[in-house]
């Protein structure tokens, strides 16, 4: 593993208290008397949501650790994860299309579309571990999205566009960090160049719609 990338999956682990507070009102705090509208489908997507997560985790300190077999197997088994996540999106999608507020279908099909996007690629370069990383480090910034989303409105009172363009600039700062980096050390940083592209589509489709 690239120098520089040695503590990903110890950073990664921000994403499982950034993810518990975001949904803490409105899912995890319910446990274990959840009410009516959490509905069997939301629960599947929750635990399928954390399986990746944890893999997002582990995935690069077994690469630190040397344990390049273990890396390689759970690698195989998101082939299957990753589907059934892209599947788990799905009753939420069918369910804001038949609501009055359709438009904020947006926000899981945009979700599904850019985990796609980066996996598929990721999953190009495979055997190119500096485009693959990188990639699956875009899989998970799309995570920030429903995260800062919600802790925006619930915890400081912020409205959602505002809290939207807020998490799109996060994002920016994060990939211009990274691509100062990568260009600091003269690593490849095109992989980040193409997710910048995609969010910046994200952001001027959002405001276009809301």
């Amino acid at each position: 593993m690239e120098k520089s990338y040695q503590n990903l999956g110890y950073v990664l682990l921000l994403l499982i208290p950034l993810t518990f507070l975001a949904f803490f009102k409105s899912y995890f705090g319910q446990f274990p008397n959840f009410t009516d509208n959490i509905t069997p489908y939301i629960h599947l997507h929750a635990f399928i949501a954390s399986v990746w997560i944890l893999m997002l985790i582990i995935q690069p300190i077994l690469i630190l650790k040397k344990k390049n077999a273990l890396h390689r197997q759970i690698g195989k088994a998101s082939y299957v994860v990753f589907p059934l996540l892209i599947l788990s999106f799905v009753p939420q999608i069918l369910r804001i299309l038949a609501s009055d507020y359709s438009k904020f279908v947006f926000f899981p099909l945009s979700d599904s579309i850019a985990l796609l996007l980066f996996y598929v690629l990721a999953i190009k370069h495979r055997r190119q571990m500096a485009k693959h990383m990188r990639y699956m480090i875009g899989t998970a910034i799309v995570f920030l999205g429903p995260t800062i989303g919600r802790i925006g409105p619930t915890f400081l009172g912020l409205s959602e566009k505002l809290t939207q363009n807020i998490q799109y600039s996060i994002i920016y700062l994060l990939l211009a960090l990274l691509i100062f980096r990568d260009r600091r050390n003269n690593k490849n940083f095109r992989p980040y160049i193409n997710i910048l592209g995609v969010w910046i589509l994200h952001m001027l489709i959002f405001n276009f719609l809301f």
